[in-house]
């Protein structure tokens, strides 16, 4: 296997060998992912871009409701598998046990490339974006290159913590869940008043509902500017050798969170829909900026700065769980071996983490929102659809693997029918070049699979370059035993 090298004979292995990802993670922690993980950048700029796709007040709530049916769905089929297959990597893991080695090495290069730092590069891009708002008081237009500057030193400081200690950036996710949580409370309690003074116009179904597009594929776009703002609702799956007691805290984690954030997201907008008019809300740059300097004074600069502290958690969240899918497919030769070591002390994946880092800070200083969202949706529903579709598959070819949970047969239809429309549909209505690039890089995931891990070409460099970034970045391999992790999760 050509990106595979063999350790030295300096590898930093301890005399037990018992180098390996620890679980400290609980239900708390858990929870904190999962909602911190969510709410983040999306509910602060998704809602212009559903409000201008569907084109009616009425329309818009209904897509945020049923993002979060689908994230519920998605997060459902997920905990059966997380359950089943109690590995991390999320998607990658389920997809080598139920598909095969070229459909999850295709996941992982996706992954590892496009996927994550898209991810981590837009919450971090509009992190500084909503900084540089705060700083230069409105004067957005003419400080990209500002908001970039702020967005590069958020992904820097959160790559220092999550190679420096998993607890920390537990600990990191849980206060910053908090932050952002009481930043929609006070929002949803401003709407909530308005409501009761009377402003409740929006909430007549004649005229929210009057205006809505006719066109049908039109909606898949506004799926995406939703189900962009519900993402995270995977990311839990990816840490489940982290979690304590993985198949109660998972599928617990994910039905107290989604619902919550659920709720959340539709009341958020009910009250910017109490301040600002439709019309207002498609002009404006940053809605909940624009909802503070109406409804709170002199203390309108809480919501930036709150939204700023939002944006961060979440960019923490994917940033943790970004790391350990390169970790997971180099242990299985996937990937090159370096990025599948952990440090000898601390036990975190860093080698993992920077390079998920660096790629997403390439994209900060060459992207935008738009582009990297189109990027980032087209690419994740094809692995979503994909990794429901092997639930259904191994319904029929595992049947007797044990399942802490069984979801109805429906959810996982459903949800692969959904991932189906929302795949087509964008193509179809709005086929802008970004979704074709991200197929064929995909593609050319083919070529390399071939090439490197079936028919094993070898790079006689790597030997001498995986023992240089050991011994530069004190790294050994870890104690994860194939074997047993397969014994594990059959009866």
């Amino acid at each position: 296997m050509s990106l595979k090298s063999k350790p030295s004979s300096t590898d930093f292995h301890d005399s037990s060998g018992d180098v390996k990802l620890k679980r400290e993670v609980g239900i708390v922690g858990g929870i904190a992912f999962v909602v911190g993980g969510m709410i983040g950048s999306g509910i602060f700029v998704s809602p212009v871009g559903i409000l201008r796709e569907t084109e009616s007040v009425g329309m818009s709530l209904i897509i945020w409701l049923l993002c979060g049916f689908l994230g519920l769905g998605g997060s459902l089929c997920y905990a059966e598998l997380g359950t089943m297959i109690p590995k991390s990597g999320g998607e990658y893991a389920y997809l080598l046990e139920s598909l095969g080695e070229l459909p999850a090495f295709l996941f992982g290069w996706t992954f590892i490339l496009i996927i994550r730092p898209a991810t981590v590069a837009i919450v971090c891009l509009i992190m500084g974006t909503y900084t540089a708002e705060y700083i230069t008081q409105g004067d957005c237009t003419e400080n990209d290159g500002v908001a970039k500057i702020f967005g590069m030193l958020a992904l820097m400081t959160l790559t220092f913590i999550n190679c420096y200690s998993v607890k920390a950036a537990n600990q990191l996710q849980i206060v910053f869940t908090v932050a952002k949580t009481l930043l929609c409370v006070v929002i949803i309690a401003i709407g909530f008043v308005n409501i009761g003074r009377g402003k409740t116009e929006f909430l007549n179904p004649e005229e929210s509902f009057k205006d809505s597009t006719p066109e049908v594929f039109s909606y898949a776009l506004a799926f995406y500017q939703g189900l962009w703002a519900y993402e995270g609702w995977s990311f839990l799956n990816a840490l489940t050798e982290e979690l304590e007691n993985p198949r109660r805290n998972l599928p617990l984690s994910l039905i107290v969170g989604i619902p919550f954030v659920t709720m959340i997201y539709l009341m958020v907008n009910i009250s910017y829909f109490t301040v600002i008019t439709p019309a207002e809300m498609l002009a404006s740059k940053a809605v909940a900026v624009t909802f503070a300097q109406r409804t709170m004074g002199v203390f309108a600069w809480i919501v930036p700065l709150g939204v700023c502290m939002s944006t961060f958690g979440a960019a923490n969240a994917s940033l943790f769980t970004a790391g350990r899918l390169p970790f997971v497919a180099a242990r299985e030769g996937h990937m090159l071996q370096i990025l599948g070591m952990v440090h000898a002390k601390r036990c975190t994946p860093q080698p993992a983490i920077m390079s998920v880092s660096i790629i997403a800070a390439t994209l900060i200083a060459i992207g935008n929102f738009d582009s990297l969202l189109n990027y980032f949706s087209f690419a994740v529903w094809l692995f979503y659809g994909l990794t429901v579709f092997s639930l259904l598959l191994m319904r029929y070819t595992h049947k007797d693997w044990e399942r802490p949970i069984k979801v109805p047969i429906f959810v996982p239809i459903l949800v692969f029918i959904a991932s189906l429309y929302l795949i087509l549909a964008p193509i179809v209505s709005d086929p802008v070049f970004e979704f074709l690039y991200a197929f064929l890089f995909i593609l050319s995931g083919v070529v390399v699979y071939f090439v490197l891990v079936r028919h094993k070409v070898s790079l006689r460099c790597m030997n001498p370059i995986t023992r240089f970034f050991q011994v530069l970045l004190f790294v050994v391999p870890t104690s994860y035993n194939k074997k047993d992790e397969e014994e594990k999760i059959q009866l």
